[in-house]
């Protein structure tokens, strides 16, 4: 059944919440974000939700929303006719390029699509190809594929993708250090890449690794 545009803001914003925190929002919380009149257009919009089979709540519960599995079918659908792949029923994500672990390299697109089922929760992951040597003592590999979420933000020690003066992107371990930004290679015979934290950009954090050996 189709959504209204603010059903659909609604439920976005509820699996959102619930991937980020691990718990689902209060109707106050629902309400406040999304600049709704009252916790009763909340409830009206989360009855709709739940009669077209997106939402589940345990009744006389607080925070006790889930999403189904149908919304995040239709995310994956969605993000297949987008890329313009046809969606044959297993779980895959677009190969969008390959991505340096020695020297930077910039990205390219390509056609393909790589397996990460148990994953793909969410539209925002990707997968990417490793090309060099420098995480090695992290365990990737040249040739490895690495499930990439997307975000702007990471933790220090964190494995990101990291965009450098604009041009250039890496795989390394993130550590902001004052005013500058250390990408850490796992390679102990490499130098870091230290630069001005206004010239990196993060693009996504490290969730998977996948290795063929043959």
């Amino acid at each position: 059944m189709a959504l209204t545009r603010r059903q659909k803001e609604v439920l976005d914003f509820v699996a959102k919440f619930i991937a980020e925190n691990h718990y689902s929002p209060s109707f106050e919380e629902i309400a406040r974000h999304l600049k709704l009149s009252s916790v009763a257009t909340v409830h009206r919009h989360l009855l709709v939700l739940g009669e077209k089979g997106y939402v589940h709540r345990e009744q006389n519960k607080s925070r006790a929303l889930e999403i189904s599995q149908k919304y995040y079918d239709e995310l994956r659908d969605n993000r297949f006719k987008r890329a313009g792949f046809h969606h044959t029923g297993e779980l895959a994500t677009p190969l969008v390029g390959e991505i340096a672990a020695g020297q930077p390299l910039e990205a390219y697109e390509d056609s393909q699509t790589l397996s990460f089922a148990p994953f793909l929760d969410s539209d925002e992951v990707y997968a990417l190809r490793v090309s060099g040597d420098s995480m090695i003592e992290d365990h990737i590999l040249d040739g490895d594929y690495v499930l990439i979420e997307k975000t702007k933000r990471a933790h220090n020690g964190e494995i990101v993708v990291a965009l450098v003066e604009g041009v250039e992107t890496t795989l390394k371990r993130f550590f902001l250090e004052g005013a500058m930004v250390r990408l850490q290679p796992a390679n102990m015979r490499m130098d870091p890449i230290i630069v001005p934290a206004g010239q990196v950009q993060v693009q996504g954090r490290l969730l998977a690794v996948h290795r063929r050996y043959r």
